[in-house]
């Protein structure tokens, strides 16, 4: 109650009195939350960030969508800030996400808008004025596996053989992960991220942007925690994006078929964590909802692995540890 009058007081203060309201805008998997401030018809809705100083990195977050901004793509404007505080009052990108409103009949042209967008934010790279997604932040990540999905959410012990496997497989992810090319990368690149609105898309969530490989967003964006589509159309879009970036001169791959390898090994390394993450969301944070998306993001693991001689231990052991979601609606 303390921060919620807090952020009142920030709020009259910043738009000079008068009469506002205050509604949730949206969940955040973070420590951030986000409210809609009505202010009348007359006027348009903005959104307060509310990010307590000591959990969350306010000037990172202005950092990117001043980096994003200057790339060509839609982000928040930042119409006053409190980083003492840990308040920014932004502009309103609405309230349909891609989520919302993707389907059979507007996922060309939504997914079309989003690649557009990814491009832009790559071809605005350069080294030195973001984190680097280095060995240590990956390796980290990853690790988010055995430490919250495995230990806490299946109660399961790795043994000797069994963590020997899933280091060795670690390695093999790492070293593609990190043998790719380098760009920004936005890192939650998703249909819950991304907003329906004009210029199409807005982009939300970036503040957590680093230097690292060229697959990760696309990825993020294709194989989606939260919304799943058939393979062809994932190799559609995969096809229609490595065209567009060899044309524009991104350092892609010169054969589809390396690209799309180098797509499938990110995949594996970012499902990984995402497991990790749902599952120290609910059990650590009592963010129970995550949980149902995770057979899907296991379905895209499951499957990769199963596609490359390299990773087939992985496999073996992702079915050792839990066989009873082996091919549990494994087909899209």
């Amino acid at each position: 109650m303390e921060r919620a009058g807090q952020l009142q007081r920030w709020l009259s203060a910043t738009l000079g009195g008068g009469d506002f309201s205050i509604t949730p805008a949206s969940d955040d998997a973070s420590f951030r939350r986000y409210f809609r401030i009505s202010r009348g018809e007359a006027q348009p809705s903005l959104i307060a960030m509310d990010a307590p100083p000591e959990k969350e990195n306010c000037r990172q977050f202005l950092h990117v969508a001043r980096l994003f901004a200057a790339a060509g793509v839609h982000v928040p404007a930042i119409h006053s800030e409190d980083l003492e505080q840990g308040f920014l009052l932004l502009s309103d990108l609405g309230r349909t996400t891609y989520l919302d409103a993707l389907d059979d009949g507007s996922a060309g042209r939504l997914y079309g808008d989003a690649l557009d967008a990814l491009l832009r934010i790559q071809l605005a790279s350069r080294a030195g004025v973001l984190p680097d997604y280095d060995k240590e932040l990956l390796e980290t990540e990853l690790h988010l596996f055995p430490d919250w999905y495995v230990a806490r959410q299946l109660q399961r012990e790795l043994d000797p053989a069994q963590r020997e496997t899933l280091e060795k497989s670690f390695s093999i992810l790492l070293e593609n992960n990190l043998a790719q090319p380098r760009v920004f990368v936005h890192r939650d690149y998703h249909s819950r991220n991304l907003m329906v609105c004009d210029p199409c898309p807005g982009i939300l969530d970036f503040q957590d942007a680093v230097y690292g490989p060229i697959t990760y967003d696309l990825v993020s964006l294709l194989r989606d925690a939260y919304i799943a589509w058939n393979e062809d159309r994932i190799i559609d879009l995969a096809i229609r994006y490595w065209e567009k970036a060899r044309t524009a001169g991104l350092p892609v791959a010169a054969d589809f078929a390396d690209f799309y390898r180098d797509f499938e090994l990110m995949g594996a390394q970012r499902q990984l964590k995402v497991l990790g993450i749902f599952a120290r969301l609910s059990y650590r944070d009592g963010k129970n909802g995550y949980l149902k998306d995770q057979p899907l993001v296991m379905r895209y693991l499951r499957r990769t692995c199963e596609r490359y001689r390299e990773l087939a231990a992985l496999a073996r052991l992702l079915d050792e540890l839990d066989p009873t979601e082996k091919r549990v609606g494994y087909t899209f």
